[in-house]
């Protein structure tokens, strides 16, 4: 069942404004200096810009209370999307933060209430089919002199997708070209689409353009099956999560298998096709994305409806499951404690309840300052656990850390866990 604004209207009315939306639980708080769990609230530092205060919001423009505005729609996109808010809101409430948030952001869009910096992104993802206003015919450059198949003319059971972050940030292509070696080198059946991949459609979908990410949606399920494509493996978090989550979510259905780039590495490093001798003596804190963390959680369909108790309370006949962050957290663990000479910190905030790196939902791209402030947290709660690097399995929080290091001066070392692995082999 698709849902629009109007469908969530009983979840507006619930909010009771308790700010659960705004802070990790209380039982989880280790360090009284990182307690928030929303970096829009934390920037803005007023209610609408929370969870609850966007669904205060939406109720009062399906009342009519408000207009669609510039101003309206800036609050709307101020925020990372980053699930933050939802999955603390349901150790309360059984509300549905992110979807309204979700839905605003289409509305937004089907009333002409566009960012600049956003329809720049889509003018190149529909004329060059990427996010990153990079050339179609320069897209598999990045895998220049490997040898592996290309995809679009040879057949493989695995495709590596590398996305559009890693296929045209050239600061990111050893990542990339790293993650694609250690597959060829342990034998695995791989190849590339090279400048024909597409863009997974994910970022459309978060900025609110669900037309377009449809379009890339269907057409990359319908390539995977032409092609005879088994399993789909990319080291982006984004891809994953809109190959994984959002495509079921829109009934947009395959039988391939999809995995990030962590959970395939793991297989191969448990099947000893990878081995990790070399010690890599560090003290790292791993950063959870939230596409591979809270967001990666697998849909849940849910076909009913919601009964009222006493004309207040809503129970949902038949029950529906809670959607609350259950990500993969464990695997990337896993494969940092196997490499000799590394230690591992945790941060207080950690899994469903860590802090956004602060480029997602469109904010790198219409608010580079937000997003740049919000990573420089990350940094100081890394520093506060004594780590000398940050290791994340995304492009996005890779290339975000990166910049907030140049900006703030920090010292703090940034890898991705491609880059951790290939250094132990």
């Amino acid at each position: 069942m698709v849902m629009i604004l109007e469908d969530y209207k009983n979840n507006m009315m619930r909010c009771t404004r308790c700010s659960y939306c705004k802070w990790i639980p209380h039982p989880v708080m280790s360090d009284l200096r990182f307690t928030g769990v929303c970096p829009s609230i934390e920037k803005y530092h007023f209610h609408g810009w929370s969870g609850g205060g966007k669904q205060i919001a939406a109720l009062s423009l399906l009342q009519g209370r408000t207009e669609m505005s510039e101003s309206f729609a800036d609050m709307v996109y101020q925020c990372q999307m980053c699930g933050g808010c939802d999955v603390s809101c349901k150790v309360e409430r059984d509300l549905e933060p992110y979807e309204v948030l979700q839905c605003l952001r289409f509305r937004c869009v089907e009333t002409g209430q566009l960012l600049d910096a956003h329809t720049e992104v889509m003018e190149s993802l529909k004329k060059e089919d990427n996010t990153m206003l990079g050339l179609k015919s320069e897209r598999g450059d990045w895998a220049e002199g490997i040898a592996v198949k290309n995809l679009s003319t040879e057949k493989a059971e695995v495709l590596f997708h590398a996305g559009c972050r890693y296929s045209f940030d050239k600061e990111l292509h050893p990542t990339a070209r790293a993650g694609l070696k250690l597959l060829l080198n342990a034998g695995v059946d791989v190849g590339i689409m090279g400048r024909e991949e597409v863009c997974c459609g994910g970022r459309s979908y978060e900025m609110g353009y669900k037309g377009e990410f449809l379009k890339y949606a269907q057409s990359q399920s319908d390539l995977w099956k032409a092609k005879g494509i088994k399993t789909v493996v990319t080291p982006c978090a984004e891809c994953f999560q809109a190959f994984s989550v959002l495509y079921d979510k829109e009934k947009i259905t395959s039988q391939v298998e999809i995995l990030h780039i962590s959970t395939f590495l793991d297989r191969l490093i448990s099947d000893g096709k990878i081995t990790l001798k070399k010690s890599v003596p560090i003290t790292v804190a791993y950063h959870d994305p939230c596409h591979l963390g809270r967001l990666s959680e697998p849909w849940v369909h849910w076909e009913g409806r919601e009964v009222k108790v006493l004309g207040q309370s809503i129970i949902y006949d038949p029950p529906k499951n809670k959607r609350t962050g259950r990500g993969a957290y464990d695997i990337p663990r896993n494969i940092l404690g196997s490499i000799p000479g590394l230690k591992m910190v945790e941060m207080p905030r950690k899994r469903e309840y860590a802090w956004c790196c602060g480029s997602g939902g469109g904010v790198k791209q219409a608010f580079p300052d937000f997003a740049m402030e919000t990573a420089a947290k990350r940094l100081k709660e890394a520093e506060a656990v004594g780590a000398e690097a940050l290791v994340s399995a995304c492009p996005w929080c890779k290339h975000n850390f990166m910049d907030a290091v140049v900006d703030s001066g920090s010292e703090m070392k940034i890898y991705d866990i491609i880059d951790l692995v290939a250094q132990a082999m």
